[in-house]
């Protein structure tokens, strides 16, 4: 929370660099350039995880042409955006707002949007989409197509999009499995039971990162998965275990489900970035593969889940550091918006899928961060992570996805605040978050929640309440889900 001891804050003249405490306020904010660091290294911590978890989710998902990316290139090209922006953020907006690569974003374009085309158009769409968000932050758009959306639909979109995390980490783990046979199409491990050994490396990191969590210890994401690659690598050491799929056919149902884990080499650790990914991305190819109206909703679909996190995000961090004014908004509002508007931009043009601010700088404002020097730490240790970033090949999808599960909670908890006796909101939030995990689809939930809550205010008569750009969403996503019977029609 924010400081309230007038007598402990500094003078201008005690802030140290002179130019550079007046210019990130650091004093003037109450803050000092030891609490500064301290916020921008806790920060980091709570979130680094990402330079592993972005390149196993982007990389275990191919486009149309069986095509993946390489694991090492997605985690450094990564690091240097999240670093880039988030000094970005630190300089021009002055706020304490670290930005990385989406999760929920990369599973969309990993999932839905990389098999139907290749990855470059993928990646076009995700420039296309940051195009059009900063155009709405320069005309003020943003913030009506923000307010048009009810808030608890809003809440229900991110709430929707932790449980289609939370399936996709117990899935890359072989906890939750597809049936060969019989009625349910989905159980427990293989024929009912947890077998294996990358099973128990999931359990573990799980529960260690559970208990660290619980403990409010920082970085607990990090550390489980650092321990528990640690382990996979022991286990493989001596159990053996391999893959578990070797080509053409040979299959081992209890194998690691992507890396083998094993002891780097020196140069498996450090080394120069592997950045062949920048500007690896093409605007106008989706169009032409996937049809107009596909390509057009995945954008809609990526502005849609893109920017609404940010605008939460900003106001709940800025609410933690005392750094509100009267109305409710942070310093420098567009700026702030701006910024996080180029990370879609910028994280398709470098493949990594779009970038947005994260709510885990809290945790860097907890200790003591309240203004943008904190990100100039944050930032700096994000471009140091790149000369590390072959080091993410090793760790198994076992050993990480336990903080997609973990991620996915703390976004459902945001459920709370809906108004389960309102009908006319709890049933389009209630499709919005069941159809994302279920269809395994994140563009599949948001459609239905919208089109679900214009339907149900029309047929209380109060059409009138729904703004009319929630009109024409609801239109365009009716077009999305019958385009199979207009195909059949048409063509």
């Amino acid at each position: 929370m924010a400081d309230t001891a007038v007598a402990e804050k500094p003078s201008p003249s005690q802030g140290r660099g002179g130019w550079f405490d007046r210019y990130f306020e650091i004093s003037a904010q109450g803050s000092t350039l030891g609490r500064e660091i301290r916020g921008g290294l806790a920060t980091f911590f709570t979130m680094a995880y990402i330079v592993v978890l972005n390149p196993l989710i982007l990389s275990s998902a191919t486009d149309k042409d069986g095509q993946t990316l390489g694991i090492p290139q997605v985690a450094a090209a990564t690091a240097l955006v999240a670093a880039v922006l988030t000094l970005l953020m630190g300089v021009v907006a002055r706020f304490p707002l670290a930005l990385a690569a989406g999760l929920g974003i990369n599973a969309l374009v990993a999932y839905e949007i990389a098999p139907q085309m290749t990855w470059a158009d993928a990646m076009g769409l995700v420039v296309i989409e940051g195009v059009i968000i900063t155009l709405l932050v320069l005309t003020g758009l943003r913030k009506a197509v923000f307010d048009a959306v009810p808030t608890g639909l809003k809440t229900a979109i991110a709430a929707g999009i932790g449980l289609f995390l939370v399936l996709i980490g117990l899935v890359d783990a072989g906890i939750v499995r597809r049936q060969p046979s019989g009625t349910v199409p989905v159980g427990l491990g293989v024929n009912g039971r947890l077998i294996g050994w990358p099973i128990l490396v999931f359990v573990f990191a799980l529960v260690l990162t559970l208990i660290l969590l619980v403990r409010r210890v920082k970085g607990a994401i990090l550390i489980g998965i650092i321990a528990a690659a640690a382990l996979a690598i022991v286990v493989e050491a001596v159990a053996k275990v391999g893959p578990s799929f070797t080509p053409p056919d040979q299959v081992n149902p209890t194998g690691w489900s992507l890396n083998v884990p094993a002891v780097p080499s020196v140069d498996g650790i450090f080394g120069m970035p592997d950045l062949s990914l920048l500007g690896k991305f093409n605007v106008l190819g989706s169009w032409q593969t996937a049809g107009w109206l596909v390509a057009l909703m995945f954008v809609f679909t990526l502005l849609l889940t893109d920017f609404f996190d940010t605008m939460g995000t900003m106001v709940a961090v800025g609410q933690e550091g005392g750094l509100l004014d009267e109305n409710g908004q942070p310093p420098r509002t567009k700026q702030i918006l701006l910024v996080d508007s180029l990370g879609a931009v910028a994280g398709g043009a470098a493949s990594v899928s779009s970038n947005t601010a994260y709510i885990e700088s809290a945790a860097g404002v907890a200790e003591g961060a309240r203004t943008g020097a904190a990100n100039l730490v944050t930032g700096g240790l994000f471009l140091l992570a790149m000369f590390i970033s072959p080091l993410v090949a090793v760790v198994p999808f076992e050993a990480a996805s336990a903080a997609l599960v973990v991620v996915g909670f703390l976004m459902l908890t945001s459920i709370r605040t809906i108004d389960w006796t309102d009908y006319e909101i709890a049933i389009p939030a209630f499709l919005t978050m069941v159809l994302m995990p279920f269809t395994y689809s994140i563009s599949n939930g948001i459609g239905a929640g919208i089109i679900s809550y214009v339907l149900l205010k029309a047929v209380r008569g109060k059409a009138k309440e729904v703004h009319w750009l929630l009109w024409i969403v609801a239109l365009l996503f009716l077009v999305f889900f019958l385009r199979g019977e207009f195909e059949r029609l048409l063509f």
